[in-house]
């Protein structure tokens, strides 16, 4: 039994359902309420006898043995089915008319954390142990990544030296997974140098199954049926999400004790079994799919492909806008936004003469960003970003996007003009920011190097509008993308100005009550926060950890990660922090600028990002402590105060009621003053400052307006 609903384009489900003891095989289409159930196509053939249930299946977390003898009796949706290192597999190259995507798309970090190998030898499959490939096609088999653990992992964990878990891995891949669902997990091997026993033990590695140990020492050496190199064999998984929340399913090889090397990985397969709750019966607009198996034939599998192709007409018109299904643009979602904000293609067109390349200011995943004028809007510029297609992991991005900023504002969030849907095009069009990204003016670039204090008042900033998101309004914000490419520099009055940009990952936050957000790491590689991808639970202070890496970024002017440098250097973070507990800050501080830092203003920069990268979301400060304590550091820095004189520096700010507001320190120049007339919003405001003094101003409502 699954219940089912299909999506605008078309979709194959394909299910593997065993041999009952019926004489009839049957299959039910019932539509849920007032809705309906579609079917464009169906196939059903006999599956070879050594495609399913033919070797051991390891359990894995609270599955037991005996459950494993109830899996075989029911029907597994396969829901996965990637080439692992190499390219898209069809039905052309491959077999039994089933198709293999690529794995980079659900790969965790950087793919530059794993290498690529292939072999152009034949694939040995021993018929004795059950192997041929229909389990897995030869294409499959000849491409893998293995895990970089001598350039990478090591690299970036400094001082590892005992056996890797997987919150470490090596190589990770994740997918969605749903609440309480049970999954068969099949990993696909290939080793291309097998080594006798009697020579040594080759390569060895540990394969993690959601977290937990799926297998131990690995070793393709080890397996009856390889005999020798290229030999192709599996491992089979049995687990079940014992999360009742939503979350996801994350696969790891990583290095073992016995081994220096990392892991391989050829082919992944995941198979779910149909959840056979019906209590969300009486829920709108979905399909529920019965199938109910009964004979096929004796001591065989069957193979049920269901393909369903379902269009549904959707009739939703935005004012001024022609509606267009292929754009995605008329779903219940984008109804949600102000059609005021929708531009005309012919009008984005024209602002940016067609795209032109001379009006080229950037290039991103999401794709190119152009530099256009909007008569509408006064003749202001306006950075406009065109996605380079339309797909399916850019639409929700897209979507995000317009909403979240539709609903905001504040002068350090970039700010949203429009958006346009036209003709299968995603674009949007941002206020300009003439000045670029943080990171092109930190290092990789001829851009004038920011003085210390204009890094300062960056930071300030960009904290500013991170605090806004998380507390400034009904809902808590949480960026989850917090990068140095994510905030965008422009110039006022001589000065620079910093605004968060690009929301295409935010999400809501916890609710009242709640705790956490269960959600599928979504994030920027060096920059994720390791509690979030280690649990899956999401926290504004996922956005503070990425922040303290931000923060480190600024202060040594070099990538987050960088393979050219030496292993202990690799990661900013924890060379950074092993300078800072050596007492050797000197090193990490850019050259550039080391003069002129005063070294009070750089201690309390350096403690504010190390408290930002604490192991536990808990001992994390929140964005509005972050922004005391750089108003600390900026104030430091302009008056050249010896801290030690006023307060202990790590005292200062660092547990701040969300409800109050209290004075920082000043000068004895200046003055604090509340005005009773506004007592409702707790606004403070500062009298006779002096102008190297002044430092920004922040109310109750934690909107900075």
């Amino acid at each position: 039994m699954s219940f089912f609903s299909p999506p605008d384009a078309g979709v194959v489900k394909e299910f593997f359902v065993p041999r009952g003891n019926y004489s009839d095989f049957t299959i039910k289409f019932i539509p849920n309420n007032s809705s309906s159930a579609f079917v464009n196509a169906l196939e059903l053939f006999q599956a070879p006898a050594e495609l399913l249930w033919n070797n051991p299946v390891t359990p894995v977390g609270s599955v037991g043995s005996n459950d494993l003898a109830i899996w075989q009796q029911q029907p597994l949706e396969t829901v996965y089915r990637l080439n692992v290192g190499g390219p898209k597999v069809t039905k052309e190259n491959g077999t039994l008319w089933r198709t293999w995507l690529p794995d980079g798309p659900f790969l965790l970090g950087a793919s530059g954390q794993t290498r690529l190998t292939s072999t152009s030898s034949p694939i040995v499959f021993n018929p004795s142990a059950g192997y041929s490939n229909n389990v897995a096609p030869d294409v499959v088999y000849k491409t893998q990544r293995a895990a970089n653990v001598t350039d990478f992992l090591l690299g970036t964990n400094p001082g590892l030296n005992s056996e890797i878990t997987w919150t470490v891995p090596a190589v990770t891949w994740t997918f969605p997974a749903e609440p309480r669902a049970s999954y068969l997990v099949r990993l696909h091997f290939c080793d291309y140098e097998v080594i006798s026993s009697v020579i040594g033990v080759g390569i060895v590695f540990n394969v993690y199954v959601a977290q937990a140990i799926g297998s131990r020492d690995l070793s393709p050496n080890d397996q009856v049926s390889v005999s020798r190199s290229n030999t192709a064999f599996y491992f089979d998984y049995a687990y079940t999400a014992r999360a009742p929340s939503t979350g996801n399913l994350t696969i790891s090889i990583g290095r073992s004790e016995r081994s220096s090397e990392g892991g391989i990985l050829n082919g992944l397969e995941i198979m779910k079994l149909p959840a056979i709750d019906i209590s969300s019966r009486g829920e709108t607009k979905r399909i529920m799919v019965i199938a109910l198996s009964t004979v096929l034939s004796a001591a065989v599998l069957a193979c049920a492909v269901l393909c369903f192709f379902v269009v549904r007409r959707r009739r939703r018109r935005l004012a001024g806008q022609s509606t267009n299904r292929s754009s995605g643009g008329t779903t219940i979602r984008m109804q949600r936004v102000s059609t005021t904000l929708h531009i005309p293609l012919a009008q984005i067109k024209a602002a940016t003469d067609n795209f032109h390349k001379r009006n080229l200011i950037g290039a991103g995943g999401f794709g190119n960003v152009y530099k256009g004028v909007l008569p509408h809007n006064g003749g202001t510029p306006v950075a406009v970003k065109r996605a380079m297609r339309v797909t399916k992991q850019g639409l929700p991005e897209f979507q995000t996007e317009i909403e979240v900023l539709s609903s905001i504002r504040h002068r350090q969030l970039v700010s949203l003009v429009g958006y346009c849907n036209d003709q299968a095009e995603m674009i949007l069009v941002y206020e300009y920011m003439e000045m670029g990204t943080l990171r092109s003016h930190l290092y990789g670039s001829d851009e004038p190097v920011l003085s210390w204090k204009q890094r300062l008042e960056i930071c300030i900033g960009a904290a500013q509008g991170l605090h806004n998101l998380h507390s400034g309004y009904s809902e808590n914000i949480i960026h989850r993308d917090v990068k140095s490419t994510n905030i965008l520099l422009g110039g006022r009055d001589g000065g620079v100005i910093a605004k968060v940009a690009d929301f295409g990952l935010s999400r809501i936050g916890p609710s009242f009550g709640e705790t956490h957000v269960s959600t599928v790491v979504k994030g920027s590689f060096g920059y994720l926060d390791p509690e979030y991808f280690k649990t899956q639970q999401l926290t504004d202070r996922s956005d503070v950890y990425s922040f303290g890496v931000v923060l480190l970024e600024v202060l040594c002017a070099r990538p987050v990660i960088d393979h050219g440098l030496d292993r202990d250097e690799i990661n900013i973070a924890n060379w950074a922090m092993r300078m800072h507990r050596e007492g050797q800050l000197d090193r990490v501080v850019d050259a550039r600028i080391a003069a002129e830092v005063n070294d009070n203003s750089l201690r309390k920069f350096v403690e504010t990002a190390e408290k930002c990268l604490a192991d536990c979301g808990k001992d994390r400060p929140t964005m509005g402590e972050v922004v005391w304590n750089l108003e600390f550091c900026l104030q430091l820095q302009d008056t050249h105060l010896n801290t030690d004189a006023f307060e202990d520096s790590g005292a200062v700010a660092t547990h701040i009621p969300a409800d109050v507001v209290a004075p920082r320190w000043m000068p004895p120049s200046m003055s604090l003053s509340m005005d009773q007339a506004q007592a409702d919003e707790t606004v403070m405001s500062i009298t006779d400052v002096p102008g190297s003094q002044v430092f920004s101003q922040f109310d109750a409502r934690g909107d900075g307006r």
